[in-house]
């Protein structure tokens, strides 16, 4: 089985977030997990719920701050092992194209 998920944890303050955020992505290395950091947050396999939740938990407990503020979206397809990168191959072939564009 293959878990996925959308992690985003980032204090609550004035300012970049980006080292904090580093302090959370950092914490992901400590788990059997792979991950990838986008703008928005960072994209989580596992290959268990437990091992995502605990790597999400330790991810969340990195960051300082007198607020800090954690989504975590889990797709858990318990019928296969689909990765990430398969599930956007299948909507770039849908598409016939990559699904992704630069502005202009």
């Amino acid at each position: 089985m293959t878990v996925i998920a959308l992690l985003s944890v980032a204090p609550v303050t004035k300012g970049s977030m980006a080292s904090e955020v580093a302090k959370a992505v950092e914490a992901l290395d400590d788990f059997d997990v792979s991950y990838e950091t986008n703008p928005m947050g960072t994209v989580v396999e596992a290959d268990s719920a437990d091992e995502l939740f605990a790597a999400a938990q330790a991810a969340h407990e990195a960051v300082d701050g007198d607020r800090v503020s954690t989504f975590l979206k889990i797709d858990d397809k318990r019928t296969s092992d689909q990765s990430a990168d398969e599930k956007v191959k299948a909507v770039e072939d849908a598409l016939g194209w990559e699904a992704k564009r630069e502005r202009e």
